[in-house]
């Protein structure tokens, strides 16, 4: 991609409101745009970026077994009333009526849609377990709407579902799936994850449990052990697990999941036929990834005074090259462009003639890529590009015909 037709237009200064790094980072980089209050746009890098969390997400799973599905939005008011949560979901629903009337919520999550959908199909043991995901918009009617994609309107989830013969199954799955999202996590860069034991709220439930990423402006907080790492949401004295000392600490919420039991199969008569012939309610679980909340989350943890740092699986581009040389030996930094771009290395290439070295460096080091590459009149003379990488403050000169391969190998 050449940086001179990219729909971006960074700026100096981040919003006053922005209260996050990773608002204000996100916004001035033109990753994202806010429309309001809550809800924003996805600009060409961010969206690189959000699809390319997506794509992890996915690809995990499917490794766990998972269908892909989609459902709609306009849920209407009938299937909120049988669960009761038509008035009592926390936030409240976004509600509407259509022109008929007909009332309707705005999904902020699926646990009736996806009840009604199994309950019209699933009637013998032989059909479980199935497993059935979506990624798809989400609307949630927050009363205050703070720090940038960390608490939205609007935003995009994976939810997964589960249905199971036997409370065993369930659990056996729900460990599956927690084991799957430390993969997630791990893959988009996080390798620091903590699980904690959490309130089911408003999706009810037996047990549930919060994923957490420790940030210095995390909105959330927990008890971490010092010495064994055990972790837990409410406030003890000492470490349950090794009696070491508890330490509150910072942190923001990037997935959770729920093990449901027959709360939603029982309230709308989801059951199945066992082995036995007997009809008994199918056991659920559900499992949630706000993808803009964790791409906001590694913002979070991958930046410094200059900008973003993104890890490499869901970086917007691999390489961001830069040109710095005269308009007459421009040729010789658009030959390594295109000889990048054939071997398939995501590259974005800062051909902008109207734009000073000290702005296209500030700006790459905002934008965050993880390579940067700059081809000068003085690096030619050495038959070299200057190599530098994003989380590193250290150059090194390399020579042109070798670095397509130090990258290669470093992808």
């Amino acid at each position: 991609m050449r940086q001179s037709q990219l729909f971006s237009k960074p700026k100096k200064e981040a919003p006053k409101e922005a209260e996050t790094i990773s608002h204000r980072l996100l916004v001035r980089a033109d990753f994202i745009d806010q429309l309001s209050s809550g809800v924003y746009s996805f600009l060409p890098l961010g969206k690189r970026v959000h699809d390319k969390i997506e794509k992890i997400i996915r690809e995990e799973m499917l490794n766990l077994g998972a269908q892909e599905i989609y459902l709609p939005v306009l849920i209407p008011k009938n299937l909120w009333q049988i669960t009761e949560r038509w008035e009592k979901i926390e936030p409240p629903l976004f509600k509407l009526k259509d022109i008929h009337g007909k009332e309707f919520g705005l999904g902020p999550t699926h646990e009736e849609v996806i009840t009604e959908l199994v309950r019209t199909r699933i009637k013998s043991y032989k059909d479980l377990p199935l497993y059935l995901f979506q990624i798809q918009s989400k609307f949630r009617n927050e009363m205050r709407p703070t720090g940038g994609l960390l608490r939205v309107r609007e935003f995009i989830m994976k939810d997964l579902y589960s249905f199971h013969q036997t409370k065993e199954d369930a659990l056996n799955f729900y460990q599956k799936v927690k084991n799957a999202y430390f993969k997630i996590f791990k893959r988009c860069g996080l390798k620091k994850v903590i699980c904690v034991e959490a309130e089911p709220g408003t999706i009810g439930g037996e047990l549930s449990h919060e994923f957490m990423v420790l940030a210095e402006n995390g909105e959330d907080s927990l008890f971490l052990c010092q010495k064994c790492g055990f972790a837990l949401k409410t406030e003890k004295n000492l470490c349950p697990k090794c009696r070491g000392k508890l330490e509150k600490k910072n942190c923001i919420e990037i997935g959770h999941i729920f093990y449901l039991g027959e709360k939603y199969s029982q309230a709308m008569g989801a059951n199945f036929i066992d082995k036995e012939g007997k009809k008994s309610p199918i056991i659920m679980g559900c499992y949630g990834i706000g993808i803009g909340r964790l791409m906001a989350s590694i913002v979070e943890v991958f930046h410094d005074q200059k900008g973003m740092i993104w890890p490499k699986e869901i970086a917007p581009f691999s390489i961001h090259l830069i040109s710095l040389l005269p308009s007459e030996k421009q040729n010789l930094a658009e030959k390594i462009y295109q000889d990048l771009k054939k071997r398939e290395i995501e590259i974005l290439y800062d051909d902008r003639p109207d734009k000073t070295a000290g702005e296209k460096f500030a700006e790459a080091d905002l934008i965050g890529i993880p390579y940067r590459v700059v081809m000068s009149g003085r690096t030619l003379k050495k038959g070299s590009v200057e190599l530098k990488r994003r989380d590193s403050y250290k150059t090194q000169l390399v020579k042109i015909q070798k670095l397509k391969e130090i990258l290669k190998n470093d992808k």
